[in-house]
């Protein structure tokens, strides 16, 4: 920018995902650009620039970079974004991205799960006026997006948690409990005419997932791992296979990671791309060349078919040729399983509902379909959205064309 500045004596526009309103100001101040253009970051809150007039900084969604806005365009589909579950949607169904309709009634609200589903139920609910009491489990706050932030490039990812927590501390009506695991028996003891489980989902170890439907088999003793157990830090032997079915960023960044701390690593995929997802994402190229300055070994068109105490047996996905690799510890990053334990324990019991009171009991998120995190905050804020709203035959508006002879 201070280049093109430098050739020209007209006003520069430039853009890079800027967020931070300190950086805008240094920009401008500094003369190296004369405008700030602003699309991803104007996504994620399009009010940006009004909060930052209004001094309302601790407000402001800021865009997290994770262009699920931008993978709208390659995949055809509603555009989405991962921080403001409103954007596409304000014609729609009229969601407006600040205002919210107040609350149709007085029952109080237990959201039972801290990650990015509860957190944004909880956060509208707690805008809309209804009195919110939400638990977590575990003592930190953000499910999977604090998990998954210690992962090597998703560090930013942390503001879905922050700008919630900060939006919650805001709410004299929301009460937040950290380190609380509750049983049915605590959930039938809050008090709360409504409960929304938002629990979150765990990543299978036996392989199945989208090209294989049936349990790899796996010899005795042949160490299987998966993401949440690199998460947690568990002790892995190399060489390093790992069995990418999910085809987004996990498989990558679980492979950098644990090349990142000296292993041999073979990442293969049944798809003909590595993360293939991140070709609509605009980060496939990057990731590859990432992989490569780290030594990964990557290979395509290959789904796992069986492991034994010293090898993996991969099979390509059209001609069936085996491939046989050694290897001491296989990641499974195939699909995820919801942990909906509580929710099925609670609907044994309906009896046990009606006398506590409780009129529902509803699992969003991962909890219901295991799916990306902006997949998580927008269920959590529908529910919040749609609770004791008006029903509708449509579930949202569609547009009609209407050709003139």
């Amino acid at each position: 920018m201070a280049g093109i500045k430098a050739v020209t004596k007209k006003p520069v526009v430039g853009v890079g995902r800027f967020t931070s309103p300190d950086t805008m100001v240094s920009l401008i101040r500094r003369g190296i650009l004369d405008m700030i253009g602003a699309t991803r970051p104007s996504i994620a809150d399009p009010f940006l620039p009004e909060k930052i007039e209004e001094g309302r900084l601790d407000d402001i969604r800021e865009c997290i970079g994770c262009n699920i806005c931008v993978s709208s365009h390659f995949q055809m589909t509603n555009l989405r974004c991962t921080q403001n579950p409103t954007m596409g949607e304000e014609w729609r169904k009229g969601w407006h991205p600040e205002a919210i309709p107040p609350k149709g009634s007085e029952d109080a609200v237990l959201v039972v799960g801290a990650g990015p589903a509860g957190l944004e139920c909880a956060r509208a609910l707690g805008q809309r006026g209804y009195r919110v009491t939400l638990a977590e489990r575990a003592k930190r706050l953000g499910g999977r997006v604090s998990r998954e932030a210690s992962l090597p490039g998703l560090r930013e990812w942390l503001r879905v948690r922050d700008w919630r927590l900060g939006q919650l501390h805001k709410l004299p009506n929301v009460e937040v409990y950290p380190g609380s695991d509750l049983s049915p028996a605590d959930v039938l003891q809050v008090g709360a005419r409504r409960v929304v489980l938002a629990t979150g989902a765990r990543w299978r170890a036996d392989g199945v997932g989208r090209v294989n439907h049936l349990p790899v088999p796996i010899e005795p003793g042949v160490a299987v791992i998966t993401p949440d157990d690199v998460i947690d830090g568990c002790a892995i032997d190399g060489p390093v296979f790992v069995f990418d079915d999910d085809h987004y960023y996990m498989g990558s960044v679980i492979a950098e990671k644990l090349a990142m701390a000296g292993l041999a690593v073979t990442l293969a995929t049944p798809a003909p791309e590595i993360a293939a997802f991140t070709a609509a994402t605009l980060e496939l190229r990057r990731i590859a060349q990432r992989l490569e300055a780290l030594k990964v070994r990557m290979i395509t068109h290959h789904r796992l078919a069986r492991a034994t105490a010293d090898e993996v047996q991969l099979v390509h996905v059209h001609t069936d040729r085996v491939l046989a690799l050694a290897a001491s510890t296989i990641v499974m990053v195939t699909a995820r399983l919801p942990e909906d334990q509580l929710y099925q324990a609670l609907a044994e019991a309906p009896e046990k509902l009606e006398a506590a009171g409780i009129k529902s009991v509803t699992r969003i998120g991962d909890c219901l379909a295991p799916g990306a995190i902006f997949h998580a905050v927008y269920a959590g804020h529908r529910y919040a959205r749609e609770l004791d709203a008006p029903q509708t035959e449509n579930a949202f508006k569609r547009e009609r064309i209407f050709l003139a002879r």
